[in-house]
């Protein structure tokens, strides 16, 4: 359904660093730069870039936005919520069930703010 999400960064190198260390576990390769401003990591055909935004302004996250990712197992979910956690992310959700026993998420937000999530079982 998409073909790309981006996600805005103050620092190309400290944000890629996190999204390196999270996107890992969850089986997403690095796809490199997509130029002076964009690094790309992707999965199935899907990517995520992570950007400097080009009009110059301050890099923000989206107020109530999520991005989620599917994550192959509740292990992976773990290590997504650690690897996020030992790389400048800070928690916003502790991996554990979500709406139904069968679905395990947890929730993260990157060095910009912008909220992500890892959930497997749907």
């Amino acid at each position: 359904m998409f073909t790309h999400i981006c996600v805005s960064a103050h620092n190309l190198e400290e944000s890629c660093k996190f999204y390196a260390a999270v996107l890992a576990p969850l089986g997403a390769q690095d796809l490199g730069s997509f130029g002076e401003r964009t690094y790309g990591f992707g999965k199935d055909g899907g990517r995520l870039l992570v950007t400097i935004p080009r009009d110059g302004n301050v890099a923000t996250h989206s107020n109530g936005g999520t991005i989620g990712f599917a994550a192959p197992s509740r292990e992976a979910v773990d290590a997504f919520h650690a690897a996020g956690l030992a790389n400048g992310g800070t928690d916003e959700g502790e991996p554990g069930t979500r709406f139904r026993d069968d679905l395990y998420a947890a929730y993260l937000r990157d060095p910009v703010g912008n909220k992500i999530c890892a959930y497997c079982g749907f």
